[in-house]
């Protein structure tokens, strides 16, 4: 992150070209999280991988223009969009389901 909490182009870039081959759906998820301004608030909800066979994971960015471009990013890794997004309405709110293999 810069020096104003807005994620760089590089850390973007991760995002836009996350190999699931090589890693993990959790570690992006965990990855995601640690650039999400408000992670801890209502602009992240459902990231709890415990005891569930399926991680309904609601995004919300809040208007925020950092959030805005991590979701950019989301939508340009085609892997995870293509197989995880399942709605988006106007506001800034992005759901996506994800099948746990181990939940």
């Amino acid at each position: 992150m810069d020096t104003k909490d807005y994620p760089t182009e590089k850390e973007l870039e991760i995002i836009r070209k996350w190999d699931f081959d090589k890693k993990s759906i959790q570690s992006f998820l965990e990855y995601i999280h640690q650039l999400w301004h408000w992670a801890d608030g209502p602009g992240w909800h459902g990231y709890d991988l415990t005891g569930k066979k399926v991680l309904k994971l609601s995004l919300h960015t809040g208007g925020w223009s950092g959030n805005e471009r991590i979701i950019e990013a989301i939508e340009a890794n085609f892997v995870f969009w293509v197989m995880y997004w399942e709605s988006s309405r106007r506001g800034g709110h992005y759901y996506f389901k994800i099948p746990l293999i181990n939940g």
